[in-house]
């Protein structure tokens, strides 16, 4: 049973997605993947100009007609959320932290998912992978998935992106399509994302908070790790530190980027901003051109 509140919080995310999924991404997102196949579907009698390999000899020699075989794309997709929860989600500097955007991203994607009647997992981690959901259908189980978004207490407060990427490497036995949603304040992880690529479709979306990346004047401020606890005293009334500061993120910014470039993974990056539509847009954006492109090809 749903509490109340969790409920009216699950409801608000759909109701502010629901205009940007019926008009954008129901079709957009359904364009951008490819199925795992093609699956048969009926046998109808042959007119002139089919692919005589497509001829089912079987129900030809039976009715004395030539007869085809008709193939459907096999549409059936897995995605899979895999979701940072670790301490650094819990900065946000405006409306929303950082892992309530990871929410609604995750809602958007999985609404989305369902309505093309795919199924959504979800794997939440820290310094150790703390739930994992299995996909499944139904609008029923993607509330589950949200609701785990918004209340689900992590033990951990470190981030170890290797081992959640290596647990979902192990635990999908088909094809899937894999959306890490985190802020990458970690290191180590190429090599298991380069795994994982292997053998699932990949998109790694990036979330930061405006204050990540320039911080303003506001004099000394002690800023803190989240995730270490260790903490640092800075005066953002120094103009040479704060240009430091914004150079340093612009530079960190550009190696993630370039590091997914490399290995051929997409990547969105979300800066959190006042409103949901505002925050969205960079992935509507990415699946409008992902759909361009694969109509293309």
């Amino acid at each position: 049973m749903l509490d109340p509140e969790v409920l009216k919080s699950v409801r608000r995310i759909e109701i502010s997605l629901r205009s940007t999924i019926n008009s954008v991404m129901a079709g957009a997102y359904h364009s951008s993947f490819k199925g795992n196949g093609m699956e048969f579907s009926e046998v109808r009698e042959y007119v002139p100009g089919d692919d005589v390999r497509t001829i089912d000899w079987n129900v030809t020699a039976r009715t004395g007609h030539p007869y085809v075989k008709k193939f459907v794309e096999e549409r059936e997709l897995t995605v899979m959320l895999v979701v940072d929860a670790s301490s650094s989600a819990d900065f946000g500097s405006g409306r929303e932290m950082k892992g309530q955007v990871m929410a609604t991203i995750s809602a958007l994607l999985a609404f989305s998912a369902i309505r093309n009647n795919d199924k959504v997992g979800l794997l939440i981690f820290t310094d150790e992978v703390e739930l994992f959901i299995p996909p499944a259908k139904g609008k029923r189980h993607v509330l589950r998935v949200i609701r785990e978004l918004l209340v689900f207490k992590p033990k951990g407060k470190k981030t170890h992106l290797q081992g959640a990427l290596k647990y979902v490497t192990g635990i999908l036995r088909r094809r899937a399509i894999v959306v890490v949603l985190s802020d990458y304040q970690d290191k180590g992880f190429e090599l298991a994302f380069k795994t994982l690529r292997r053998h699932h479709e990949v998109i790694a979306v990036g979330v930061s908070d405006p204050r990540e990346l320039e911080l303003p004047d506001v004099g000394f401020v002690e800023l803190e790790d989240p995730e270490t606890g260790e903490t640092l005293l800075v005066d953002t009334g120094d103009p040479e530190f704060r240009e430091a500061f914004r150079k340093e993120a612009r530079t960190e910014a550009r190696r993630i980027q370039t590091m997914f470039q490399k290995m051929a993974i997409d990547y969105v990056r979300i800066v959190t901003a006042k409103d949901t539509q505002t925050t969205i847009n960079p992935l509507v954006d990415y699946f409008r051109r992902r759909s361009r492109e694969v109509r293309r090809a």
